[in-house]
């Protein structure tokens, strides 16, 4: 795996997921380092000035206005850490910790937050030693910026707090620094402000979701594709030219993912013509509707990320110029909303495959399939379960699809009084979307099932390919057997990319 270089003029979100979940190394760029050390030289330059410098001079927040004198201004840099590390609730997974220091290095190799290159390049030998800091879940309001989730990660840079070393147990920061051989930092004037002032957690969640909805937005055009066939549907709604009537990107994206999937398709062959129906169910025929719409939410969801990804974030900011000025640049809103947005079209996916699932064990309109797909029906019950398991996650992420930048709440003492709420958006969103692979999962498991009750008919190579890769790890129809292995399986082999690469080693690139 290439090295992930900082130079100071952001990271890619490739280089993100490869840090927090691959453990690429990273290493800061000789420019960026020059950038910083030019940037902390206008910080120490106000030391001694004779008007205040918030965050350098002065207390924070609504304790702005108070002058720090100058034997204090190391302390104050400490007790800022120290008092902001102050999370609650279960610890945060550690790709989430990884991609958050990573940013927060990003944006002091910037050069813009007037800290030395001797800060960002601890971050990177914590990175690169396997150690994380122990963030808690609780702690955050996405402006100023992910406060309390990054003073965690810097009081590990101070030797302070708790830490998951390499190995995976829990141990004082010092501890694992002294065994990585780290020389723990004493923060100078603003370092501590720099080192928890920015979005970076509510980032790294939105780059990570990205990268999961790109693979699951791929499944559920395969899942659907596979339901087609089970219920015996028609793809003559996803033709090209009935689809460009509406250009929407999205929609002709999943349409032409489905007309792919489904080429060549014997069971959509054998009912071609004299078939009494004269449409589909909306959650057949309108599929690439809403996860058209999910692509297109997706797309601007990137954009932000892509912009955030090239931005300093901090306050104050020190400019080429040599200002040093207060602004708003930490405040999560960009990325707050379509933290927002993607959870409501991760529900939207998950409710209408729940749909499809559910028409799949109904022997009143699966056209044939025996109930809950399942040939003993009675005595076995087949798939009754799983659509409950399913439908209690469509819930669950209707529930999530609330937003939560709306949900302002003033903090200190009303100087911080509109916040973007960006963390808890992002945290509701790991949920949806880890909920979104599971019902992804049951729909393949039951898709799966109603091609095999198809039988002599055969599938289309694409949703073969998707049939052959479940049918490594999960059996076929059959007798009641124990089912919650069954689809743990599959939803693993929809989250691990599994699902999409066997079906694109046959059909090519889907969209």
């Amino acid at each position: 795996m290439s090295t992930v270089e900082l130079s100071g003029t952001g990271v890619r979100p490739q280089d993100v997921v490869a840090v927090a979940r691959a453990s690429a190394r990273v290493e800061l760029g000789e420019e960026a380092r020059e950038t910083m050390a030019a940037s902390a030289a206008v910080v120490a330059g106000l030391l001694d000035a004779p008007e205040p410098s918030y965050g350098v001079s002065t207390g924070f927040g609504s304790l702005a206005n108070v002058v720090i004198p100058a034997d204090r201004r190391e302390e104050l840099q400490r007790a800022l850490v120290r008092s902001h590390a102050a999370g609650l609730g279960a610890p945060v997974e550690r790709e989430v910790v990884r991609a958050m220091m990573l940013l927060r290095a990003r944006t002091l190799a910037m050069g813009r937050s007037g800290a030395r290159p001797v800060v960002a390049e601890t971050i990177l030998a914590l990175l690169n030693a396997g150690i994380t800091p122990v963030v808690r879940e609780h702690g955050s309001l996405g402006a100023s910026g992910d406060l309390a989730p990054l003073a965690h990660c810097a009081l590990a840079l101070l030797g302070e707090g708790e830490v998951v070393d390499a190995t995976n147990n829990t141990v004082p920061a010092r501890e694992a620094l002294d065994a990585a051989g780290i020389a723990p930092l004493t923060l100078q004037a603003k370092e501590g402000l720099a080192l928890i002032n920015g979005t970076d957690g509510m980032l790294g969640m939105l780059v990570m979701a990205l990268a999961d909805l790109d693979n699951l937005l791929k499944v559920a055009d395969i899942t659907t594709a596979m339901s087609v066939e089970a219920l015996l549907g028609t793809d003559r709604v996803f033709a090209a030219d009935l689809v460009d009537l509406r250009p929407q990107p999205g929609q002709a994206a999943s349409a032409e993912n489905l007309r792919t999937i489904l080429a060549g398709s014997p069971i959509v062959a054998s009912h071609r013509h004299d078939d009494d129906r004269v449409q589909d169910a909306y959650s057949l025929r309108c599929a690439p509707m809403v996860a058209g719409a999910a692509r297109d939410t997706v797309d601007h969801a990137r954009t932000v990320a892509l912009n955030e990804l090239q931005s300093a974030i901090d306050n104050p900011m020190v400019l080429p110029d040599g200002r040093v000025e207060s602004c708003g640049n930490f405040h999560g809103a960009p990325v707050g909303f379509v933290l927002d947005f993607l959870a409501i079209a991760a529900a939207e996916v998950g409710a209408i495959a729940e749909r499809r699932t559910d028409r799949m064990l109904d022997p009143a309109r699966s056209h044939g399939l025996p109930p809950f797909l399942t040939q003993d029906a009675g005595v076995n019950s087949g798939f009754m379960i799983a659509q409950y398991t399913q439908a209690a996650m469509v819930a669950e992420n209707r529930r999530l699809a609330a937003p939560a930048s709306v949900d302002s709440l003033p903090t200190s003492a009303m100087q911080e009084d509109h916040v973007s709420m960006g963390w808890g958006a992002a945290r509701k969103l790991r949920v949806a979307i880890a909920n979104l692979t599971r019902i992804l999962a049951v729909e393949l498991t039951c898709a799966a099932h109603g091609i095999d009750l198809r039988a002599p008919l055969q599938p289309a190579a694409g949703t073969a390919a998707a049939l052959a890769a479940l049918r490594e790890r999960v059996d076929g129809p059959g007798d009641d057997r124990y089912l919650s292995p069954d689809l743990r399986a599959a939803e693993e082999l929809v989250g691990d990319g599994t699902i999409a690469a066997a079906v694109q080693e046959v059909v090519g690139e889907l969209k």
